[in-house]
């Protein structure tokens, strides 16, 4: 059977709260996993969820702030440390190079598994797979950001196939069927990559750091609002909107529902929290 769900590992913003770990997020999809901005404590996060290091295939770094990456020395040598028999990948913004070979030889260990880097440089298809395409484009931040999704389901069916089955073609019955798309967006102000990867997605992730109050903040440092994030979810027609990233100034996350639903937000709406699942929608 087929899985596709996010497995939130973490969802505070700069600074951890006693309920709230750094960024990091597992999606399950179908056979593989991807694990997206692992911050510190990632990998005690993945013991506490029931994800193991055999779980990832990519990890994807969206920028080098360190509540998004600090947990990658940590999550590397632990792929290592138990010697992870398939290829994982990692794809991170190429400016950043120098940060990630820092993080990946942070200390000393024994190297077990040879991870394929694969940094971004610009919008465009990271890797195209049996199960899905990976696709980035870059966001607005202070520090170079990108953000991904994945497309295209697995072909199933003896017919899809091969083609043909008793004198029926594949045509004769079937028209093409659209994929699910899952983004991926953080740590960044409203831009032109934000709405291109929020359209028409299925589920989309988002950080909402600050709430409407301080928006002059979220300007400044390059952030979203809970009102802005639905906005997004709104015109881009997301079926299913989480809501993540959350700066430790606030105590009630039932402020960042009912702000993104005045923003007119009416679709499937969930405020993240550490060691949550969310089931991908099924197709329609």
């Amino acid at each position: 059977m087929s899985v596709r769900e996010l497995v939130v590992l973490g969802t505070a913003s700069q600074v951890p709260t006693r309920h709230r770990n750094h960024n990091g997020y597992l999606l399950r999809w179908d056979g593989e996993g991807i694990l997206f901005d692992p911050g510190e404590g990632t990998q005690r996060q993945m013991l506490r969820a029931g994800v193991a290091a055999h779980d990832l295939n990519r990890i994807c770094v969206t920028h080098f702030h360190g509540d998004h990456s600090l947990g990658l020395a940590g999550v590397i040598q632990r792929i290592n440390l138990d010697k992870v028999p398939h290829e994982i990948t990692a794809h991170y913004p190429r400016s950043g190079q120098r940060f990630f070979d820092r993080l990946r030889y942070a200390t000393a260990y024994r190297e077990t598994v040879d991870i394929t880097q694969s940094p971004v440089a610009a919008d465009g298809t990271l890797a195209r797979t049996g199960g899905y395409t990976l696709q980035a484009r870059k966001l607005s931040h202070p520090v170079e950001s990108f953000a991904a999704h994945g497309i295209k389901g697995p072909d199933v069916g003896r017919l899809q196939r091969e083609g043909s089955l008793g004198g029926v073609s594949l045509e004769d019955v079937s028209e093409v069927r659209r994929g699910q798309r899952f983004a991926f967006v953080m740590d960044t102000r409203l831009c032109d990559g934000v709405y291109a990867l929020a359209e028409g997605c299925d589920m989309l992730v988002i950080e909402s750091t600050f709430l409407d109050e301080d928006e002059e903040l979220a300007v400044e440092h390059g952030h979203l609002t809970a009102t802005q994030a639905a906005r997004v979810a709104r015109d881009g027609g997301v079926r299913h909107l989480v809501l993540t990233h959350f700066s430790q100034r606030y105590t009630d996350p039932d402020d960042f529902e009912r702000q993104a639903r005045a923003a007119g937000y009416d679709g499937e709406l969930t405020v993240a929290h550490d060691l949550l699942r969310v089931p991908v929608p099924k197709r329609r």
